[in-house]
C-alpha cells in the first residue's frame, strides 16, 4: 500500500490531488478525527489530511444528514500528509476516521453556509453494505447456473462434431460454446480453478501450445483452426467437455463473496482490454471481437442485480447504459452472417474506435466498483 495512502473520489469528482495544494488542515488522527476546518466554505476545494496518530487510517468526508460519502483517503500512513479535493455545497458535514482494529470515529459536524438550491456538493454515496449486496449476489449466481447448464449443452454440441470430423460444424459449435463462456463473465480468476482449465491460452507453459496442460476452448480452438489430427482433437474436446461440467458441478456448492460482484463488472471489460483487444487470446478463430461483445453482455448481466443499488447512487448510469448500446453497435458492424471480422483485419481507425469504447466503459465501470466497495461505518 502507498505510504501516503489512496486517494478514492466518488464518481467524476475533481481529479484526485497526489499532494497536498494548501486549504484546511485536517488532523486524521481518530483521537482527534476532524479537528481542524475552522473556515467552512462552499464550492470546489482541497483538504490536507495529516495522520497525526501512530497507525494507518482511513478517513471519509460525509454528509451529516444521509451518511452518504463525499471523498475519502484509505491507507494513510502514520506522519503522512494527503490532499482529498471534494466539491461541497451547503450542509453539515463530518470527517469519519477509521483506524486499524479499532470503531470508527466521526469527528464534529461542521456546517458550510450557504443557499443549497444554489450550491450543490459533488457526486456522494450512501455507504453500500455486505447485506445490500447478498441480494444481487444471491439473483447473480441463479444466473450462472442457468447460463452454465446452457453451457453444457453447447459443449456437448461440439463435442459431437468434433467426435463426427465435421470440422467446418465443430468451428461453428466451438463459437457458440466459447461464446457461451465468455457470457458468464470470467475475468481474473472468477471462477477458481475451474475456470483457468476451461480459459487458459499457451502462454506462460513450459511447451506453449503443445505443453500438456494446455486446456480448454483455447486448446480446442487451436486444434480445430491448425488442421490437428482427429484423435488428440477428440481428446481435448472430450476434456472441456468434462471441465465444463465440473465446473456447473461446482458452482452449485459455492458461495460467492457479495463484495466481488460489483469489481467484477469492472474487471470483465478491464480484461477485455487486456486480452481480447490485444489479441493475446485468440488461438486461430479470429473470434476476438465477438468475445469482446460477449463481454458487454456479460457486464449488463452483473449489472443487473445490482441496479436497485446504482440507481440512487450513481448518476452516471443512464450514461453508462447507452454507452454500452454504443459499444455493441460498433463492435456489431464487424459481424456478417455469423463471421466476425478478425482483430488483425482492422484498421487504425477502427481498431481506436473499438479500443475507445471499451476503454471508455471501463473507466465508468471502475466508478461502480467503487461505490459497490463496501466500506465501514460509523
Amino acid at each position: 500500500m502507498a505510504v501516503g495512502g489512496t486517494v478514492l473520489v466518488l464518481a467524476g469528482c475533481a481529479a484526485p490531488s497526489p499532494a497536498p495544494v494548501g486549504g484546511e488542515r485536517i488532523d486524521a488522527n481518530p483521537g482527534r478525527c476532524g479537528h481542524g476546518w475552522r473556515h467552512p466554505r462552499p464550492g470546489t476545494q482541497t483538504f490536507t489530511l495529516h495522520n497525526t496518530s501512530g497507525t494507518a487510517t482511513e478517513v471519509q468526508l460525509t454528509d451529516a444528514r444521509t451518511g452518504a460519502v463525499l471523498g475519502e483517503v484509505e491507507g494513510l500512513a502514520p506522519g503522512a500528509v494527503r490532499g482529498l479535493p471534494v466539491r461541497l455545497g451547503a450542509g453539515t458535514y463530518v470527517f469519519v476516521c477509521l483506524g486499524d482494529d479499532t470503531d470508527p470515529v466521526t469527528g464534529p459536524a461542521v456546517r458550510v453556509p450557504g443557499d443549497p438550491r444554489r450550491t450543490r456538493s459533488g457526486p456522494a454515496a450512501v455507504p453500500v453494505s455486505v447485506h445490500d449486496l447478498i441480494p444481487p449476489a444471491l439473483e447473480y449466481q441463479r444466473w450462472a447456473g442457468r447460463s452454465m447448464t446452457r453451457l453444457v449443452a453447447a459443449t456437448d454440441a461440439l463435442r459431437t462434431a468434433v467426435r463426427t470430423g465435421d470440422r467446418p460444424a465443430a468451428r461453428s459449435r466451438w463459437l457458440t460454446a466459447h461464446l457461451a463462456y465468455a457470457r458468464l463473465g470470467a475475468a481474473y480468476g472468477a471462477f477458481g480453478d475451474a475456470g483457468d482449465a476451461l480459459d487458459r491460452t499457451g502462454a506462460g507453459l513450459p511447451r506453449g501450445v503443445r505443453d500438456p496442460g494446455f486446456t480448454g476452448f483455447h486448446r480446442v480452438e487451436h486444434g480445430l483452426w491448425h488442421h490437428e489430427r482427429a484423435p488428440a482433437l477428440r481428446r481435448a474436446a472430450d476434456r472441456l467437455a468434462r471441465d465444463v461440467r465440473a465446473l456447473r458441478a461446482g458452482w452449485a456448492h459455492t458461495r460467492m463473496d457479495p463484495a466481488d460482484l460489483g469489481r467484477r463488472a469492472h474487471e470483465i471489460l478491464e480484461d477485455t482490454l487486456r486480452a481480447e483487444l490485444t489479441g493475446r487470446t485468440d488461438h486461430g478463430s479470429g473470434s476476438s471481437l465477438a468475445t469482446a461483445r460477449a463481454h458487454l453482455d456479460a457486464t449488463r448481466a452483473v449489472l443487473g442485480p445490482l441496479r436497485p443499488l446504482l440507481r440512487t447512487r450513481y448518476p452516471g448510469l443512464p450514461a453508462l447504459d447507452r454507452r454500452l448500446d454504443r459499444a455493441a453497435r460498433i463492435l456489431d458492424a464487424h459481424a456478417r452472417h455469423g463471421q466476425w471480422t478478425p482483430l488483425g483485419r482492422l484498421d487504425r481507425a477502427q481498431r481506436a474506435r473499438v479500443d475507445a469504447a471499451v476503454g471508455d466503459l471501463t473507466e465508468r465501470l471502475a466508478s461502480v466498483a467503487a461505490l459497490c466497495d463496501v466500506r465501514r461505518t460509523p
